[in-house]
């Protein structure tokens, strides 16, 4: 198994940002990828619909607060951007390079993510069977990003690095997990 600690940086802004932290791990044992991230600090300044009891298919869902993380295979221009919306919404999207074909992944028709509300913040943990997209030989590449959308409108973007000047979580070399 390999299990790796994350925290995520805020896209840099002349705006000030509400106090957050979001952190978490992420591991790969065989081809089930398990993703859990913790979102800490003044959560009255973010706007996260309250949870749904459906877990269902939800398109744009980054226009609000959502976790996201991008997966590609090694040395491969193909990739995949999969939504999780802490109200209980997902999606999983397939590209053939870098922001190209952009197609609903439909080898997904559930992605099993809970969300818990603690004292302190939100996690969301999910565990996800890759065998659908990849094989368990092939090494992949994972971006982990989130979108947080703050009460007044604003939004902030989050990632394990920045690297263009504009927040971008489609740039390949952003992917910096390999598992």
């Amino acid at each position: 198994m390999n299990d790796q600690t994350f925290s995520l940086q805020p896209f840099p802004s002349t705006k000030s940002l509400p106090k957050l932290k979001i952190a978490g791990n992420i591991a790969r044992n065989g081809n089930k990828l398990a993703i859990r991230y913790l979102l800490k600090g003044d959560l009255k300044e973010i706007a996260i619909a309250p949870l749904s009891n459906t877990r269902s298919r939800k398109h744009e869902l980054w226009k609000d607060t959502c976790f996201e993380f991008f997966v590609s295979i090694k040395d491969s221009l193909r990739y995949w951007e999969f939504n999780l919306s802490p109200a209980g919404y997902w999606n999983v999207y397939r590209f053939d390079a870098y922001r190209q074909e952009m197609q609903e992944e439909t080898a997904f028709t559930i992605l099993p993510f809970s969300v818990q509300n603690q004292a302190d913040g939100l996690a969301l943990v999910l565990e996800v069977d890759l065998n659908k997209i990849v094989s368990a030989e092939q090494e992949i590449e994972v971006a982990i990003t989130t979108v947080i959308k703050h009460r007044d409108g604003e939004v902030t973007y989050w990632a394990l690095t920045h690297r263009g000047a504009e927040a971008d979580f489609h740039l390949r070399d952003t992917f910096i997990i390999e598992l």
